[in-house]
């Protein structure tokens, strides 16, 4: 997830009552990875995740006058998503296609030291590795939550499912992650 965090609330004003195209060009720079990552989740191939998340990106521009009404575009965006993405699912499983790419995350470690950040390759290697045994829901709900910055609100909405619910996911998954980890570097 990326440190720049634009006036969204700004934005979707430039947009819906001006036709803005560098506002809206600013929050397609801001969401598109998100929702791109999202949608890889769901979809399990880069270009069809490309082409939900740029769809959520075109449909949000073609309901530009109405976005003023919309109370979170983020929540909004990837509700969208959601959609588009389980439209997809369901053609694939009428035409028995599936095409499977391998998950792609990102985790940003700033240091300077090679050592460190040496360290922090393998670290981030583990996690990785930690966070693919996670189930799938589990995992979704880590992803939306810890990478993409959503809240547990946010997530509900986006899922579908029970605040409740995304808080036993993501407990689960901490200790899921705490317990591999510990193993791993021999921690009590």
């Amino acid at each position: 997830m990326s440190n720049y965090l634009p006036d969204l609330n700004g934005l979707i004003s430039h947009i819906s009552l001006h036709n803005s195209e560098n506002a809206y060009e600013k929050l397609f720079k801001y969401l598109f990875p998100s929702l791109y990552r999202f949608c890889f989740y769901l979809l399990k191939s880069r270009e069809l995740a490309e082409e939900a998340a740029s769809d959520v990106m075109i449909t949000i521009w073609r309901n530009r006058q109405k976005l003023s009404e919309v109370k979170n575009v983020k929540v909004y965006a990837f509700v969208i998503a959601r959609n588009l993405s389980l439209n997809i699912i369901n053609k694939q499983a009428k035409q028995e296609w599936v095409s499977i790419d391998d998950l792609d995350m990102e985790i940003i470690l700033d240091n300077l030291n090679p050592e460190q950040l040496l360290i922090n390759g393998e670290l981030k290697k583990k996690l990785e590795r930690a966070v693919e045994t996670l189930p799938a829901q589990c995992k979704l709900v880590f992803k939306l939550i810890k990478e993409d910055g959503l809240s547990y609100k946010e997530t509900a909405n986006i899922l579908n499912i029970s605040i409740k619910t995304v808080d036993a996911h993501l407990v689960s998954a901490i200790k899921k992650l705490t317990t591999v980890l510990q193993a791993e570097f021999n921690l009590t």
